[in-house]
């Protein structure tokens, strides 16, 4: 990691190398110049370096105001401007606009996250090229959301691929290509590329060779002047289909449990503290806690929090073996000042945690078993579940949510492969959404069967056997990703389901052997990995499968696993989006890298 002061990262693999390309070009160029200057940005880029970076960094960089890009800003003509933006045509455009007549800026540093096209370089240089003092690409158009997991930030990327309506697929899929390869620049990797094969879907097919083909022309360009070869690296591209139980499962770990059953936008939690004051905290790599308890199950973390808050508390409370609650917390932290920031964390998590629990007490614990049943395939006890509908109808007859009763049908729809027409008839109208039926009808757009057809062919594929884990009674799931993930590192995948669109060198074995390549300096969580395995998810990652990648990382060691997508899914996130994919395209469903910068 980088030891100057401007990007506070607290990623110890994606943010490693994210980090190195900034600090490489826009703040190296910043420390040329004593004068202070203003930094401007569009909605991507801002979202950014927000995720890295705070106001006071920026400050040490001598940068003295973060303006955006298209909303109108004053002239200052004594100040250089820097300009970290998207190459679409519309930021070219507001860029010109700050200069063309009459310029608002003494200069203008200019870098783009990602490749320029040549016509609007052409343009800035024609319109206000006298004014610009660098204009550089950095590559870099994704977002590093945790240590292993990255996205895209294009939600829209679903409607466009997916929907029936779409006129703009392919444009779609050539953007996440573009935005997938400079991940691989950014991490300095040159994969070989893998695709889950799919009769009745051709976007990984397609994803798989538009990224294999952009990333050959990159490193062919390599500014070494010398073509790159394959790293020990394999990037894993599969459709939002190969596995849609895992999206509206009832998940228990905690950080899936939250986002599903607590209200949290922007990964901020809004709460009442005990004197009915409204507050709120960022769930991000900044709050340790969170790091630590996130993919952790909500039975240890309602365990862990009071633990800690008791270990603290212990010296300053005269009854350390009382009972810990919001309230009594609150009474100690209004008497102790300096021990209120010591104990703030700690109370954010007691809190959320206590929320999540009153949800699992009052609807979900009961649902979970049913749910689990039908993903599975079978009870607790191993016994195979031989009439899905015997599970199910105690779901549809309590009075549950009807958004909980849909994903209860999908999980029996799924557990069958499909159903006949007349039985998911009688399913919409047992839950009356006879007018919202798209909920369900519309999954057959991702490659889900949900009618059955007699020439079907079954397309369940064999799971891993987990039988001698220990798990949870009401979290035996598996996501299917984690049987992926486990078999590409010990390179078990079957080339007829994972056809190669290229190879690399052979990366991992069966014993776990680390590759001698290593680029950066073992991190202080673990040690670094030999090998990356790569993966991107088309249509959304969900929580519970970025839980895998920390988990198959940890227990192989000698590969690092990275898992992204567009966009991060909720249960009712994709709900929506799978309902709306009957309605007429809308401009603001597309929100491709063309479109980004003004989401």
């Amino acid at each position: 990691m980088c030891n100057c002061g401007y990007l506070l990262f607290f990623f110890p693999f994606l943010g490693d190398t994210f980090s190195q390309g900034i600090q490489e070009t826009i703040i190296a160029d910043c420390r040329k110049s004593e004068i202070w200057k203003i930094l401007i940005l569009d909605q991507f880029t801002t979202k950014l370096l927000s995720s890295c970076c705070k106001m006071s960094d920026l400050m040490a960089e001598k940068i003295t105001i973060v303006e955006d890009l298209y909303k109108s800003r004053e002239p200052v003509l004594e100040m250089k401007a820097i300009y970290f933006m998207s190459p679409t045509s519309k930021c070219v455009e507001a860029f010109i606009g700050d200069f063309k007549s009459k310029p608002k800026y003494k200069s203008a540093y200019v870098y783009f996250t990602d490749y320029l096209p040549d016509d609007l370089f052409n343009n800035m240089k024609l319109s206000c090229g006298k004014y610009i003092r660098v204009c550089k690409e950095i590559n870099i158009s994704f977002l590093p959301q945790e240590a292993q997991v990255y996205t895209f930030d294009n939600p829209g990327a679903f409607q466009s691929i997916y929907s029936s309506h779409s006129q703009d697929r392919r444009k779609t899929l050539e953007s996440l290509a573009d935005q997938l390869v400079t991940l691989c620049a950014t991490l300095d990797e040159y994969p070989g590329v893998r695709y889950k094969k799919d009769g009745n879907m051709e976007n990984a097919e397609t994803l798989a060779k538009l990224v294999d083909d952009k990333l050959s022309i990159h490193y062919e360009l390599d500014d070494g002047g010398k073509r790159k070869g394959k790293t020990q690296a394999q990037l894993l591209i599969v459709d939002r289909g190969f596995d849609p139980v895992s999206p509206i499962l009832h998940e228990l770990t905690y950080q899936a449990m939250a986002y599903d059953l607590i209200e949290i936008n922007e990964d901020t939690y809004k709460y009442k503290a005990n004197n009915g004051a409204e507050k709120q905290a960022l769930l991000n790599e900044n709050d340790m806690l969170w790091v630590k308890l996130r993919h952790r199950h909500i039975a240890e973390v309602t365990e862990e929090i009071p633990k800690l808050v008791k270990e603290i508390s212990a010296s300053k409370n005269k009854q350390p073996d009382a009972k810990i609650t919001i309230s009594n917390l609150s009474q100690m932290m209004k008497k102790m000042p300096a021990f209120r920031k010591q104990m703030s964390e700690k109370t954010v998590h007691l809190q959320l945690a206590e929320d999540c629990m009153k949800h699992y007490s009052k609807n979900v614990e009961k649902l979970c078993k049913a749910e689990q049943d039908l993903a599975v395939g079978s009870d607790v006890d191993g016994v195979k579940v031989k009439d899905p509908m015997r599970t199910l109808l105690p779901v549809l007859l309590h009075p549950y949510s009807i958004p909980d009763k849909i994903r209860a049908v999908l999980l029996y729809i799924f557990s069958l492969n499909g159903t006949t027409e007349e039985n998911l008839n009688k399913l919409i109208q047992h839950v009356k959404i006879e007018d919202q039926r798209e909920y369900i009808l519309n999954w057959k757009q991702l490659g889900v069967p949900i009618i059955t057809v007699p020439s079907f062919f079954p397309r369940k594929s064999s799971r891993r056997d987990r039988s001698q884990e220990q798990t949870y009674n009401l979290s035996r799931w598996t996501p299917v990703i984690k049987d992926v993930m486990e078999d590409a590192v010990e390179n078990k995948l079957d080339t007829r389901e994972w056809p190669h669109q290229s190879e690399c060198p052979a990366a991992w074995n069966g014993s776990g052997a680390v590759s001698a390549r290593q680029k950066h300096k073992p991190s202080s969580q673990d040690e670094r990995r030999g090998a990356r395995l790569i993966i991107f998810v088309i249509g959304g990652v969900t929580y519970s499968e970025m839980r895998c990648a920390y988990e198959v990382t940890q227990a192989v060691k000698s590969c690092e696993v990275i898992i992204g997508s567009s966009h991060i899914l909720t249960p009712a996130s994709i709900l929506d989006d799978i309902k709306a994919l009957s309605k007429a395209p809308m401009e603001t469903f597309t929100l491709t890298i063309d479109e980004r910068s003004n989401a």
